[in-house]
């Protein structure tokens, strides 16, 4: 609905003409689909009036302000500031760092979008695995191959901030008032690019293909960085933001003495149906034009062995992709694009796991049962980065189905229980039956699993402070995903962004 139509709606219901309205625009929209024999679409908007009096008739009305930009000091000195990792939280601490007027040097490991892209597709069609350039590292982080969603459970007043300067920078103007805004990958990378362009305009030093090596530290503070095992560079302070899949990097902090912690995570496959039987159990029979591709968000809790199973990252319309960034390894994810117009719905469905189910006290202990897991799942592919797959009705013991998936380099038709831990498929189909009492139809013959989505969130924390530096070493500040703090491209800028305000602070107030 266009912006005149529901000024007219808003003045009919005011019972007052459109011409006393003299500003209006549209907050949020999104779908209730609660009730399938009368979907809403449900629209939030703001305005002013011309004589504010002739709201008295109108109801209760809430009086709300514009968002205001906040204002940032203007800061000089402050020493050497490095972003290791071009995801959002290495991104947006950036661009948070570039309002104070302040500038750092980013390393990014794998390569710019383009490049990295034409390196994923290489991988999707061949089975060629880049180490350093795939899904997981390269400009963008992890995020540029998924969804690109936007929503976040994370109560933070900079939220609006992320998705104005992601507007700002090519992202569809819708994301500032959809109920769950996304982008799309196809359109993510223009946005990422936008933003580098940004950066190098404002004094930024961009190094790509540049990985982390080393950390030289100096009575306990961070000094130097090093780089692709021999450059080395002077820092003062590192933001460190390496995304979940730095496995290496985990390693050399770990031999380094930098504090970690084991923490939970969780583990399981994707599964796909046709898009158009998610729209038919969502909204009924016959969907309605205007309404969009329909998503879901299930969830399942066994109290009696403390493990839950969810559904995960849903992409309407989308793909499953190959997402390993190790040889040897399959690991699964989901994407689409900016219209979610493909024939597929897929999604995770994962069951939690932690410390009791990993090996030993290391704080890489689960690192080591991701990728055991990865390995698993590789054999059981038969190599080439085949994807081990099932039906979901041979998965549940229910009898045959379709095997059928839109995952790149291929399947191959396997018993997923075999691959997963046992407490993982038991939960996993627990929760598949649940989510069927929730959305009949869910549990089909034309449903198809492929495992194993491993990446859900970092299997350890960089432990920080209420600072927020490494409790164990001053001057190393770890954001983001990778670190263990947060969980999606907007939570995951939203810590970059914290984190850059902390460190303007310390410049501010002389400690840095």
């Amino acid at each position: 609905m266009e912006d005149g139509s529901l000024r007219s709606l808003v003045a009919a219901r005011l019972g007052i003409r459109d011409s006393e309205i003299t500003s209006f625009s549209l907050v949020r929209k999104g779908v209730d689909a609660r009730k399938k024999s009368a979907i809403k679409l449900v629209y939030t908007v703001q305005f002013a009036l011309r004589d504010e009096s002739r709201l008295e008739e109108g109801g209760d009305l809430s009086r709300v302000e514009p968002p205001r930009e906040p204002r940032f000091p203007r800061l000089s000195g402050g020493g050497r500031i490095v972003i290791v990792g071009m995801g959002p939280a290495g991104l947006f601490a950036a661009l948070r760092l570039a309002e104070y007027g302040l500038t750092a040097k980013l390393l990014e490991r794998g390569r710019d979008v383009d490049r990295r892209a034409s390196d994923v597709s290489l991988f999707w069609r061949s089975g060629e695995l880049s180490g350093e350039s795939n899904v997981q590292f390269g400009e963008g982080g992890a995020g540029t191959f998924s969804d690109g969603k936007l929503t976040t459970r994370v109560k933070d007043p900079n939220c609006g901030w992320v998705l104005r300067q992601l507007a700002r920078f090519g992202a569809p103007p819708e994301i500032l008032y959809a109920a769950k805004p996304h982008i799309g990958t196809d359109r993510l990378r223009a946005v990422v690019k936008g933003i580098r362009e940004r950066l190098l305009a404002a004094g930024f030093e961009i190094a790509f293909e540049n990985r982390l090596s080393g950390i030289r530290f100096k009575d306990g503070k961070v000094a130097a960085v090093t780089v692709n095992e021999e450059d080395e560079s002077a820092c003062d302070a590192l933001v460190l933001a390496p995304g979940h899949s730095a496995r290496d990097t985990y390693a050399m902090l770990h031999e380094l003495g930098v504090a970690l912690e084991q923490k939970p995570f969780a583990v399981g496959v994707r599964v796909e149906h046709p898009q158009a039987l998610i729209d038919a159990i969502q909204y009924g029979p016959d969907r309605h034009p205007s309404l969009p591709p329909a998503d879901y968000a299930q969830a399942y809790n066994n109290e009696r062995t403390g493990r839950s199973a969810y559904s995960f990252c849903m992409c309407p319309g989308g793909v499953v992709v190959a997402a390993a960034s190790e040889a040897g390894g399959v690991v699964v994810n989901g994407m689409s694009g900016y219209r979610r117009n493909g024939p597929y719905a897929n999604s995770a469905l994962v069951a939690t796991v932690g410390p009791a189910d990993f090996a030993g006290s290391s704080p890489l202990a689960g690192v080591e049962f991701q990728r055991a897991l990865e390995q698993r799942a590789f054999r059981a592919g038969g190599g080439g980065y085949l994807a081990p797959a099932q039906s979901l009705l041979c998965f549940l013991g229910r009898g045959k189905g379709r095997l059928l998936s839109s995952y790149r380099p291929g399947i191959a038709e396997c018993d997923l229980a075999s691959i997963l831990p046992s407490a993982v498929a038991v939960t996993l189909k627990e929760g598949i039956a649940h989510f069927e009492r929730r959305m009949r139809g869910f549990i089909s013959a034309e449903a198809t699993l492929t495992g194993v989505e491993t990446r859900t969130s970092a299997p350890l924390r960089i432990v920080r402070g209420a600072d927020l530096q490494s409790v164990s070493h001053q001057g190393l500040y770890p954001t983001g995903e990778g670190a263990g703090y947060a969980g999606g491209i907007m939570s995951a800028a939203l810590d970059g962004i914290r984190v850059a305000d902390a460190i303007a602070a310390t410049i501010k107030t002389g400690t840095c």
